[in-house]
């Protein structure tokens, strides 16, 4: 069966919701322009009028399909909440004002400021969170180089995500590209950044696990990311 591009996806948007649709917005890596086919999904944001249980239940076939292509569900907000959002996802709307494409309807981020005075407290939370996670994981992959360099390619994007987050607390504007973003908060925070390079090519497949020690790779990932969050918490 032909996955559904995302191209189809926002057209059965379109005629399913009507005048309930005001915007589909494509942010993130695809936006960015570091998109990378085999590991990476697309990421929308939906604006609604209404959200109402009725209203979700017609979208529930399009997003079933969408989600069977290999994406992650479209995040979905009135106008209004999106709006009122901005306090708290700092590091989220911050990231869409820096890399989007509006696919229908209107700019609805152009006119979203986020109050940055809460990022650093985001930033160390969900930091501190993606440590949690990954030590949790470890216990039950760390025997197996295999299941090891999933968990370090699984997590690489969302900590990457973070780190260009970190990078606004030091300096503005970021790169929107990741590796960038990675590169100049090295001049700010000491990053292992070939072994971030190793993951990435992972990632890719450019990389094979044979040739790498999935081990040592998961030690520098781990203090690098505990760098950026003693960082942090110093600011």
């Amino acid at each position: 069966m032909k996955k559904m591009s995302l191209e189809q996806f926002t057209e059965k948007l379109k005629t399913i919701c009507g005048d309930n649709l005001e915007a589909v917005v494509l942010y993130g890596s695809a936006a960015a322009g570091d998109y990378a086919a085999k590991g990476s999904d697309y990421n929308l944001l939906v604006v609604l009028n209404d959200l109402s249980p009725a209203a979700l239940r017609s979208m529930a076939k399009p997003v079933a399909g969408w989600e069977r292509a290999g994406n992650s569900p479209p995040l979905m907000f009135t106008r209004k909440r999106l709006a009122e959002a901005a306090d708290v996802f700092p590091i989220e709307l911050l990231d869409m004002r820096d890399a989007r494409k509006v696919l229908y309807g209107e700019d609805v981020i152009a006119g979203i400021h986020p109050d940055t005075a809460n990022l650093r407290l985001q930033v160390e939370h969900e930091l501190r969170s993606a440590l949690i996670q990954l030590s949790r994981n470890y216990l039950s992959v760390s025997e197996s180089p295999r299941r090891l360099a999933a968990l370090l390619t699984g997590s690489l994007s969302g900590v990457l995500t973070l780190f260009r987050a970190a990078l606004r607390l030091y300096e503005s504007p970021v790169p929107t590209e990741k590796s960038q973003a990675l590169g100049k908060l090295n001049g700010h925070v000491p990053i292992e950044l070939e072994t971030f390079r190793q993951i990435h090519s992972l990632k890719t497949g450019a990389l094979k696990i044979k040739k790498v020690d999935a081990g040592r790779l998961f030690e520098e990932y781990q203090k690098s990311i505990e760098a950026v969050v003693d960082s942090v918490n110093r600011i």
